[in-house]
């Protein structure tokens, strides 16, 4: 009785034993397997632990990051956009206006407006009209027929005696005087002042005959 007892008690104390030991073997296989699988990657854990301190972290440094890059870049463009800018062609001129004068343009255009006289070139000025004749009534000592100018007074002649305020040479249309030509200022008057003309004749008779007229004369404006 007691041999069959022992043998049960043996019988399952070698039963505890081998779930013991196939415990323990367990453990230790499933100890390394974590071990081999950890010194497989060894820099897991810590780049875990990096990658949480930064998300920690401001962000500022990151957003200073990318304005620095930004800001490389555009200058980076704008260098870029310069030298292109340098490089592009210069426009070709060609031959012939390269052969052709400068102021061949100004003096084409100088010569038509000298061709082609615009009527707002003459200003109207109201002026009291007398004439005199080189008679010693009419210019006592300086009857000599020479004007103030120095013009040698010939028979046929037709100009004016003017102010001083128009300059010898003026150009002035005078209605009814010289079939209304352009006649130009080539004398003086003591009496003629302001506006005050005295148109020219060669004899005294048709100075009296012209009289004192008011009139609306046109004097040249380039003149003035």
């Amino acid at each position: 009785m007691e041999k069959a007892k022992f043998k049960r008690f043996s019988g399952v104390f070698l039963k505890l034993v081998n779930l013991t030991a196939v415990i323990c073997i367990v453990c230790l296989l499933a100890d390394i397997a974590r071990s081999v699988r950890n010194s497989g990657n060894p820099n897991e854990q810590g780049k875990r632990n990096i990658s949480n301190g930064v998300s920690t972290k401001s962000d500022s440094p990151i957003i200073l990051l990318n304005a620095t890059i930004t800001d490389v870049e555009s200058r980076d463009s704008s260098v870029l956009n310069e030298s292109e800018a340098k490089t592009e062609p210069e426009p070709q001129i060609p031959e012939e206006a390269q052969a052709r004068p400068e102021n061949a343009t100004t003096l084409q255009s100088d010569d038509s407006e000298s061709n082609t006289e615009q009527p707002d070139e003459w200003e109207s000025i109201e002026m009291r009209v007398t004439a005199y004749c080189p008679c010693p009534r009419c210019c006592g000592e300086y009857s000599d027929g020479i004007t103030a100018c120095g013009h040698e007074i010939q028979p046929d002649d037709t100009f004016v005696a003017a102010d001083r305020r128009y300059p010898f040479g003026t150009e002035m249309l005078i209605p009814g005087y010289s079939n209304s030509q352009p006649v130009k200022v080539l004398d003086r008057g003591g009496a003629i002042k302001g506006n005050r003309l005295d148109v020219f004749f060669a004899s005294h008779e048709e100075a009296l005959e012209w009289g004192v007229k008011y009139l609306d004369v046109n004097v040249h404006r380039k003149n003035l």
